[in-house]
């Protein structure tokens, strides 16, 4: 399987100003993502995908690859469909967020091996348990409820399935990781938003609503995307815990 790993990068964040270029034990986070993209057996080539120039030359001065792309994009996916048009050998797209830093590079080779394993397969993400009341009410955490072959049923910012008998499903919160076949992505990028999609303010629902399937894998990696001050503290100690070498999280 022909597969490559894109993570977008855009330098403005409202919660986290420069966030790709914040350091976490002294190297830009973008960097610290690459690192961790680049130790998956499954794909040829790792780039960030962005539209700085300071993010550019932070990862080339880390001896990573990086792609200038438009700066009008809309969404990370249009990002990563004009980096997928570059490469019409590819088969299959492996959308990695610039902001998880303790990506599990088995995860990735986890999603690519979907693709090999069933050939009609258009699209795969990541979802991991959520077991806190809290946590499960927070609408910043998506959840998804996926059917028993592990295809999504549905997204949602609420709480999904509503307990009515308690302790019969589990709740589990979606990644935005993604694996895309490539010609799937490219007219995925080109479909117009969806009712539903605009109702939740959620991309991946465009998908099901056009009735495409998107294959949902379970993990129990630690995620800990950084969006906030405290985000980037608590993966700096996880860091420096791990002697800012971490093999596994």
């Amino acid at each position: 399987m022909n597969a490559i790993c894109v993570i977008p990068a855009r330098y403005a964040s409202t919660r986290l100003p420069g966030k790709p270029l914040r350091e976490i034990c002294g190297v830009p986070m973008i960097c610290r993502v690459y690192e961790r993209a680049k130790l998956s057996k499954s794909v040829a080539e790792v780039i960030v995908a962005t539209d700085d120039e300071r993010i550019l030359a932070a990862v080339e001065k880390n001896s990573g690859r990086a792609v200038m792309t438009r700066a009008d994009h809309k969404t990370g996916t249009d990002r990563l469909a004009e980096v997928a048009e570059k490469f019409p050998s590819v088969e299959v797209i492996v959308n990695v967020q610039g902001d998880e830093p303790l990506i599990e590079p088995a995860l990735i080779d986890e999603l690519v091996s979907e693709f090999v394993g069933d050939e009609n397969l258009q699209m795969a993400t990541v979802a991991v348990e959520l077991t806190d009341a809290a946590e499960i009410q927070n609408p910043n955490n998506v959840k998804v409820v996926f059917d028993k072959n592990h295809d999504a049923l549905y997204f949602s910012r609420s709480q999904i399935p509503f307990p009515r008998n308690s302790g019969v499903a589990k709740t589990f919160k979606h990644i935005g990781i993604y694996a895309y076949r490539r010609d799937f992505l490219l007219a995925y990028a080109k479909m117009q938003p969806t009712p539903l999609e605009r109702a939740e303010s959620l991309e991946q629902l465009r998908a099901l609503e056009n009735g495409y399937k998107i294959r949902v894998i379970e993990s129990d990696c630690e995620f800990v995307g950084v969006d906030t001050e405290e985000d980037l503290a608590r993966v700096n100690e996880i860091y420096r815990k791990a002697g800012e070498k971490i093999e596994h999280v």
